[in-house]
């Protein structure tokens, strides 16, 4: 067996022990950067994000803009569903993609630090359907929160792709982020999925929080294959 495939499935039995009772839900943001964290909204609750993706380069050198919404909706159980939509101007053009998703928050234990949670994200082309395939991301997290007036949380799991895929294509990988608060407006965020896939990117930036509603990422994202693959992100999300 693969030392990956190892990894991955240490994780996620990790991320199952620790199932161990119900607790409250712990409040957050549902994705570090764009990895999942542990985190669900609210029921009743909504979050709105919008997204600005670049790679600095001209179309004809593979540059790039993607612009999309994300929407996250807090369902009682701890649980949550969302969609984000995504346009991207590149050259030859790109598909216009919708992704579905779903998550559920199975564990949380404030007192000791502790959360789980598992979900699926759909990625349908809704446009140019001949130059993309509908997948689907099946993922599951653990978390843990260091105490201290500034401790960091560290999540780790792992995820399957399912659907066609391109050959080549890496099925299975590793969730990790890491957060990190530096005072009480600013964060380091960073996370990272292994595997050469859409999802195989390291990503490392700031999160601030504007207001008690509103909040500003700002990250760099470096791909685990290809030379030049990287890019600029630019976050702004408010909660209702």
């Amino acid at each position: 067996m693969k030392l990956h495939q190892r990894i991955i499935k240490l994780a996620l039995l990790g991320t199952c022990l620790l199932c161990i009772s119900n607790a409250p839900i712990a409040l957050g943001q549902s994705t570090i950067f764009d990895k999942p964290s542990t985190d669900v909204e609210s029921p009743g609750k909504v979050y709105l994000e919008l997204n600005f993706i670049t790679h600095f380069a001209s179309y004809a050198d593979g540059g790039y803009q993607t612009y999309g919404p994300r929407v996250v909706v807090g369902l009682p159980g701890n649980t949550e569903v969302g969609v984000n939509g995504f346009y991207t101007r590149a050259k030859p053009g790109e598909p216009i993609v919708i992704e579905p998703n779903f998550k559920w928050q199975f564990y949380a234990d404030e007192t000791k630090g502790l959360a789980a949670g598992a979900g699926v994200l759909l990625s349908i082309p809704v446009t140019r359907r001949s130059k993309g395939t509908t997948r689907a991301m099946l993922y599951a997290v653990g978390s843990k929160t260091f105490e201290g007036r500034y401790g960091p949380r560290v999540t780790a799991g792992g995820y399957t792709l399912a659907g066609w895929l391109e050959k080549g294509t890496t099925k299975h990988g590793v969730l990790l982020g890491y957060e990190q608060p530096v005072t009480s407006k600013i964060s380091f965020l960073a996370d990272w999925a292994s595997g050469n896939n859409d999802y195989g990117y390291v990503v490392a930036g700031a999160g601030i929080t504007l207001s008690p509603k509103d909040s500003f990422y700002a990250g760099y994202n470096f791909g685990n294959q290809g030379r030049g693959n990287n890019s600029l992100g630019l976050y702004y999300g408010r909660n209702f």
